[in-house]
């Protein structure tokens, strides 16, 4: 096997990440550790070395835009990990920061633009109500905020056409079906323009140019998410892109001729379908440029710039400026140049049978070096879980794959991207079809001579937090360990205190089941592991942050005090300065140091030792449990 591979090469910040294009033009953006290691945006002209930081916050920013205006950088950010994100704004030409939402306990949604109004965006806020979310209008120049469209009591997204007036939303109807309403302008009735049953999908990505046509990611007529465009005032409908089989994933839209250029379909790896015959050539020239999934991460007004990124499981991310006329690309940087140097695991789509018969897709690392047969395994469940795994880097899979585990990433039902029949077998199946899902995926490993079935761990955040635990309680003699972030324990407990802007009950009451309704007792019971703690018979390490809106701190303290009771082994880690899931550097080094140490003492792989104990400035505290004596 190559060498330990550092966990500060693995894990620690980006060198560079995120570039962006002002839209003027002549500028170009990107995020960068300052001296304190925390992610700031950073600027410099484009062609000059004059790079400059720009910002100054405690916590790393996650992401970021530019306004219209070529002079303003918007970003978000919360209060260690609750969640209540403000909207920032970085004045170029002054300096000074400005917090355009200053509202304590009021959280930002998102933000709209257009290129039309470049000193104003919208942003949806819970200032009102804290249960709702309501647009407002900001002025860039003065900060001022206008109350601008009233969350009616059921909408959870709002679009905006080019002339920024919001014009169409998204609401969801009491039966967990989704209902889309229009109207022609910001004096005129809202009006329904179509709904969807229980088991569909339809979301408002967009208007086009004259406002006419409503742009959709819709499953209406289909068991597949398409991208299509719905005139509003007849109600016809054409169908831009479709792919049997697939949802329609990334849309790329002008945004100033809003026009969809091109979409992504991910079978495994992605698969771009264009749509506008103009960046045809283009895009027939940027795959030439590398082995990568690319996409295009921003460009300048006039649309002669792109910045280009290619991602890869098995290597950084590197992006390019490609110029449209000389169809000429420029690197700019590798996000983590220290690992192009290293000999990472290739990822590999698989498939596999669950034992009902659906295909099921995933992802399989190998360490490099290692021949696939009978090494110890990994299971990684992804969170969500109406979310799905990507063939994109992930630290956890080459951090456990360099420490010499396989690592399996299955988009179990309920997962998105695989059709409607998919995501919803996984309705009401919390604990049950989609826990089996998982243990099919550990069987296909073993049957195929890749797994050791005396050497399987199960791992995952939130709601893979949520399966490694269940893993442990339900399947009790399948896993020699398990690892849980962030995961819940009591569907009962969890779903009852999530906070009001996370809280779609009509979504959990119908997809999980509802803890106030006695027909759902029995379904909910048997799901969370909290009432089968007495069968978890193997170690656990488990860690939350303090701050999690999602996920309280009961949650993992019921199944630690459970453990604990019935003679079990736990180690819990709360990190006191975190919310849902591991931001912080110190933090982030400091958890998986104690992952890869717990794996090798119950699978035997290879960890490199943390000194003391704990990381240097991580907020951990830590507490463990053993079998009474």
């Amino acid at each position: 096997m190559p060498p330990l591979i550092p966990r500060e090469v693995l894990l620690g910040n980006p060198e560079r990440s995120q570039p962006m294009l002002s839209p003027d033009g002549m500028r170009i953006s990107y995020l960068a550790p300052d001296e304190g290691d925390v992610l700031q945006v950073w600027v410099r002209t484009l062609g000059k070395s004059d790079d400059r930081c720009v910002s100054a916050e405690r916590r790393s920013i996650q992401t970021y835009e530019w306004a219209w205006d070529s002079n303003t950088v918007l970003y978000r950010q919360d209060n260690e990990g609750d969640e209540n994100f403000h909207v920032y704004a970085i004045d170029l030409e002054t300096g000074n920061v400005r917090d355009l939402t200053p509202w304590n306990g009021v959280r930002c949604q998102n933000t709209m633009t257009s290129s039309k109004r470049p000193a104003e965006i919208l942003a949806v806020l819970n200032v009102r109500d804290r249960r709702l979310m309501d647009v407002w209008r900001i002025d860039l120049r003065t900060g001022a905020a206008t109350f601008d469209v009233e969350n009616p009591g059921d909408v959870e997204r709002w679009v905006a056409d080019d002339d920024l007036v919001v014009r169409a939303v998204r609401a969801r109807t009491p039966d967990d079906g989704f209902e889309v309403r229009v109207r022609t302008d910001s004096a005129s009735p809202w009006r329904t323009l179509l709904r969807t049953a229980p088991d569909g999908w339809v979301l408002p990505i967009g208007f086009n140019q004259d406002g006419r046509d409503l742009l959709l990611l819709s499953s209406l007529g289909s068991d597949t998410i398409r991208v299509v465009a719905r005139e509003i005032e007849s109600g016809s409908e054409n169908v831009v892109a479709a792919m049997d089989g697939l949802d329609a994933d990334r849309v790329m839209i002008n945004p100033t001729r809003h026009v969809i250029e091109a979409v992504a379909f991910e079978p495994g790896r992605r698969q771009w379908s264009v749509i506008d015959p103009g960046i045809a050539a283009d895009f027939d020239a940027i795959r030439s440029l590398d082995d990568g999934d690319f996409r295009i991460a921003s460009r300048d007004f006039d649309d002669r710039k792109w910045i280009v990124e290619f991602q890869g499981a098995h290597r950084s991310t590197k992006c390019f400026l490609w110029d449209r006329a000389a169809k000429k690309a420029d690197i700019l940087f590798s996000d983590r140049p220290e690992l192009d140097q290293l000999q990472l695991a290739e990822v590999r789509p698989i498939k596999y049978r669950a034992r009902d018969g659906m295909e099921m897709h995933g992802y399989l690392a190998i360490p490099a070096g290692l021949e696939p047969r009978n090494l110890p395994l990994v299971l990684n469940v992804h969170g969500g879980p109406w979310l799905r795994d990507y063939w994109t880097f992930n630290l956890w899979t080459q951090l456990l794959a360099n420490r010499g585990y396989a690592v399996l990433q299955p988009n179990f039902r309920g997962s998105m991207g695989y059709g409607m029949k998919h995501l919803h077998a996984g309705d009401r199946q919390w604990g049950r079809a989609m826990q089996d899902d998982l243990t099919d995926a550990v069987r296909w490993a073993v049957d195929e001579g890749i797994a050791d079935r005396e050497r399987i761990a199960i791992i995952g955040l939130s709601y893979g937090g949520y399966a490694a635990v269940a893993g442990a309680a339900f399947t009790p003699d399948l896993y020699k360990c398990a690892i849980d972030l962030c995961g819940n324990c009591n569907l009962f407990t969890m779903i009852r205190s999530f906070p009001a802007h996370i809280a779609m009950r009509a979504l959990w009451n119908a997809r999980v089941g509802n803890p106030d309704d006695p027909a759902d007792e029995e379904l909910l019971t048997n799901a969370s592991p909290i009432f089968a703690a007495d069968r978890i018979r193997i170690p656990l390490l488990i860690a939350l942050g303090a701050n999690d809106a999602r996920v309280k701190q009961s949650e993992s303290e019921q199944i630690v005090a459970a453990i604990e009771k019935n003679g079990g082994t736990a180690t819990y880690v709360l990190y006191s300065d975190e919310g849902h899931g591991i931001t912080r550097p110190a933090n982030r080094m400091d958890f998986l140091a104690r992952v890869e140490r717990f794996l090798a003492e119950h699978l035997g792989g290879r960890y490199e030792p943390m000194d003391g104990e704990r990381i240097a400035g991580s907020s951990a505290i830590v507490r463990v449990v053993g079998p009474k004596r």
